[in-house]
């Protein structure tokens, strides 16, 4: 099974009376998770989840808060550093505090970064050392915005358990409740991982509507160096990772039903450790390997006048 890349999305708007094409850097990555891995990974967060609930978290990383109307009070985890949505009781603006200290990312999801590295979805340039776990009820929703630059580009979402639109635009409305308008609407996947880069990232804003089932994401990001909360060390195993290489004589070879995996697969059990069967970070879900030439994206592209 080979991941399946989009990069060709095309969205016209007129920014500052020039037309712009608001996806310009916006990515959408199908098939990178078999459906057996996203039972795990959704496992593991229900897991996170009741620890949280527990009190067995620190208390910044995990925050469920009351559901005091429709599309308020998604259920967030976060590791590597505190995310402040919007200015506190103690009047910090949004952004990293980095005076707080959360969990550090678990073993799990370091396994889920070397994978969005190696296989070409995230760059070596820009990996993350930071993410946040989104679980949403039915009806839960996340409004327009722009991730705060105390992140770099690009930063990635991961998708599981229900497909969900993100929309964006420059001038996303509400309408009401959790119900926003916008230039364009792209559905999600499970298993799948939207890249945000460029316009899509800085010129769009984007949302997640009221979903209509429950859903989980996994948001992906690296700091700024300067934004690192203090006394931040960075993982050592999420140190000088590359992208696998590519070779298109093999292509064919490695995608026959005789060929062999190349690697060996990495099971994630109950605890989240890993062994050497399942969860493979080179195993038989793996793409043949990349060379230096260029992918040309599907022709067919998405237009808003």
């Amino acid at each position: 099974m080979s991941v399946k890349r989009k990069k060709d999305f095309i969205c016209l708007e007129r920014v500052k009376g020039k037309i712009v094409n608001i996806l310009e850097g916006l990515e959408l990555h199908s098939l990178v998770f078999s459906a057996v891995e996203q039972t795990r990974i959704v496992n593991y967060v229900h897991e996170l989840q009741e620890l949280g609930s527990k009190g067995k978290l620190k208390e910044r990383t995990y925050t469920a808060p009351q559901k005091w109307m429709r599309g308020k009070g998604r259920v967030t985890i976060q590791f590597g550093c505190c995310y402040n949505y919007a200015t506190d009781k103690n009047g910090n603006p949004p952004g990293i505090l980095q005076n707080e200290i959360v969990d550090p990312i678990p073993k799990l999801f370091k396994v889920i970064i070397r994978r969005l590295i190696k296989w070409h979805v995230l760059p070596p340039t820009c990996v993350p050392d930071s993410c946040i776990v989104n679980i949403y009820d039915k009806g839960d929703c996340i409004p327009p915005h722009i991730d705060n630059h105390d992140f770099v580009r690009p930063f990635c979402t991961v998708s599981f358990v229900s497909e969900c639109n993100i929309v964006f635009g420059t001038n996303l409305k509400v309408v009401r409740a959790g119900e926003f308008t916008g230039s364009i609407a792209i559905p999600l996947p499970v298993g799948s991982v939207l890249v945000l880069n460029g316009n899509a990232a800085d010129v769009s804003k984007h949302c997640v509507p009221s979903v209509p089932s429950k859903r989980i994401s996994i948001t992906f990001r690296k700091m700024d160096d300067e934004k690192r909360p203090i006394g931040f060390v960075p993982e050592p195993d999420l140190q000088g990772i590359e992208p696998l290489a590519y070779d298109m004589d093999k292509t064919k070879r490695l995608k026959s039903p005789m060929s062999e995996p190349y690697g060996r697969r990495q099971t994630i059990g109950k605890d989240g450790k890993m062994d050497a069967r399942g969860f493979g970070e080179n195993g038989s879900q793996s793409e043949p390997r990349y060379s230096t030439r260029s992918r040309r994206g599907s022709a067919n592209k998405w237009r808003v006048r």
